[in-house]
């Protein structure tokens, strides 16, 4: 090439060099100006909302961010005793839940949580809602593909809003949105902290993966190819990096069980991992009779009707069980299906149950119990022999522990909280099952019917023993109390 000629690509290659600088330099001028008017706005409205409910400099302001707060679900109990356990240590704190229940007020959800968990919160005028319009952007069905990258993605418009609606002293996110962590820390100047009910992704999942299991996060099409299979690993474990990076954010991280401890530890490694076990207020289940003399041999499954339940894997046991099982004169088997629906994605679910047990010839033998009340859940379990909790992977298993107060025989499965931290011995003593298929459940269901009164008196009082010992609301606050002080360090 002549001189000429190479003077004028080299003229050429700098033009582009001053051109994508300035349009890095615009990119970075438009960011600083994005983060500085929305810095401006987050103040003001927050100004204009403080003022509103009478806050002043005296008040600590602490967010929880749980969009379904109104569920009536194990989550919603750790939300509403923790609010509890905060307003009881700092007077001078005022609790706001960000929430997308727009369709229930401030009293009805209040009053819901008082029905369903028998919470008596004294200071319900020091409690504020910031309702939330975006909710929809992280259900499920609003991605159904790529669904964890999508509801993280939601996640952020939803804690956006919330962010620009008000801005807290200390954030709490108490249902697993991870990704509104950064928000928060590093755009609304706030104490973070995390209570972890369970990962949105594990190494248990992508081992699930990897081995082309089929189940509720993983379709049997894609099980059945390698292709398909190698690409949604890829995707697992790029979205597992995602989310060890937002969980590094926290400057608390509580979780709640030794398995979801494990699973966090690995994924953000925080600087402080705290397992804080959920509040299980068993003391009106302690007062139930051990004792159950009804002909009708009921077995009681307490969960929301989500798919990772795996309520139909009950169905089937049930099945098998009324083809099977001795029953004497007048005695009759019946499953009691007793959840929270917390929209109609979970109706329909219920709707695709009752249709299975129809197909399986079992219908007259189902009860559904939707969102009954806490003194209706009571009435039950005190008349059931068995429990039964079917999910893989359970990360703690509050309504477990319930059941197993309320003097039910349980029969859980055989992985993560129940295994890890619930059923197991007492001083010696067993105190329930596990199962991890069909054929293990049915065998635990009728080695559980057919106990003797004494021997299931004897099982069920060191169930109920063991539960009360080491779960309770009381050990649930003083835990929480004590993972949180740092937030509250001016």
């Amino acid at each position: 090439l002549g001189l000429g000629t190479r003077l004028s690509v080299m003229d050429e290659n700098c033009s582009c060099c001053v051109c994508l600088l300035y349009v890095l330099l615009c990119c970075s001028a438009l960011l600083v100006v994005t983060f500085a008017l929305s810095k401006v706005l987050i103040v003001i409205f927050t100004w204009r909302k403080k003022r509103e409910w009478g806050y002043d400099g005296r008040h600590r302001v602490v967010g929880f961010f749980h969009p379904y707060c109104n569920a009536g679900g194990g989550g919603e109990r750790v939300l509403w005793q923790a609010v509890h356990a905060l307003q009881i240590r700092y007077p001078l704190v005022r609790c706001v839940i960000y929430t997308g229940d727009t369709d229930a007020s401030s009293k009805d959800v209040l009053n819901k949580a008082h029905s369903r968990f028998g919470i008596t919160l004294s200071k319900e005028d020091e409690i504020h809602f910031v309702y939330l319009k975006l909710r929809k952007w992280v259900e499920a069905n609003r991605w159904p593909r790529f669904t964890l990258l999508g509801q993280s993605v939601g996640s952020m418009l939803l804690g956006m809003e919330a962010l620009l609606k008000l801005c807290p002293d200390v954030y709490i996110d108490s249902m697993g949105y991870a990704f509104t962590l950064p928000l928060f820390r590093w755009l609304g100047g706030c104490k973070v902290a995390s209570y972890v009910h369970y990962p949105v992704v594990s190494c248990d999942m992508i081992d699930r993966v990897s081995s082309r299991q089929a189940s509720h996060n993983n379709a049997a099409f894609i099980g059945r190819s390698r292709i398909l299979t190698f690409l949604k690993l890829y995707y697992y474990r790029f979205f597992a990096k995602l989310y060890g990076a937002v969980g590094r954010c926290n400057n608390v991280a509580m979780v709640n069980s030794s398995w979801t401890r494990d699973h966090i530890a690995r994924l953000w490694s925080p600087a402080a991992c705290v397992v804080v076990y959920p509040p299980c207020d068993t003391s009106a289940f302690q007062q139930l009779p051990l004792a159950r003399s009804d002909k009708v041999l009921r077995i009681a499954s307490v969960a929301q009707f989500r798919p990772e339940k795996d309520h139909s894997l009950q169905l089937k046991v049930i099945a098998e069980l009324v083809n099977t099982f001795p029953l004497e004169k007048g005695e009759t088997v019946r499953l009691v299906l007793i959840g929270s629906c917390r929209h109609e994605e979970d109706q329909q679910r219920v709707q695709d149950l009752k249709r299975e047990a129809e197909k399986l010839g079992i219908s007259n033998q189902v009860d559904f119990l939707l969102n009954i009340s806490y003194a209706e859940l009571q009435k039950e379990l005190g008349r059931s022999l068995v429990a039964l909790h079917t999910m893989w992977n359970e990360h703690f298993g509050i309504s477990v522990v319930e059941c197993m107060a309320a003097g039910c025989v349980m029969v859980a499965h055989d992985s993560a909280g129940p295994a890890m931290d619930i059923v197991v011995d007492w001083e010696g003593k067993r105190t329930g099952y596990l199962a991890k298929n069909t054929a293990q459940f049915v065998s635990c269901v009728t080695e559980a019917l057919q106990l003797t009164e004494h021997e299931r008196i004897e099982l069920v009082a060191a169930a109920r023993e063991s539960v009360q010992r080491r779960f309770s609301v009381q050990v649930f606050e003083d835990s929480f109390i004590q993972a949180t002080e740092l937030l509250f360090v001016r």
